[in-house]
């Protein structure tokens, strides 16, 4: 067996955060900026301010996939997207700044 290292690519990237998933909920989408527009759904009660549960959905190479609250989207280097849990995220990526 041989190992190989995954090459340095820089990505873009945005968090579903609770502020992105309200601003979603208003205008009916998540818009990834200047670039796509995703469907975004949720269970929320807008009297409150409660999100009980937010996602966004993804069409992918793979099919259509789903970034839940906290998720990461990211935009790969094809210009494709796919959603990317946090804890994955933090070990693989770091800020490129």
């Amino acid at each position: 067996m041989a190992k190989f290292r995954k090459k340095p690519v820089i990505i873009e990237a945005i968090q579903f955060t609770e502020e992105r998933a309200w601003k979603s909920f208003l205008d009916k989408e998540f818009i990834w900026p200047e670039k796509k527009r995703f469907h975004a759904s949720g269970d929320y009660n807008p009297d409150n301010k409660t999100i009980y549960r937010a996602w966004v959905s993804i069409v992918t190479l793979e099919g259509t996939m789903q970034a839940d609250l906290g998720d990461w989207i990211i935009c790969g280097v094809k210009g494709e997207f796919y959603p990317c849990k946090p804890d994955i995220f933090a070990a693989t990526y770091e800020p490129a700044d």
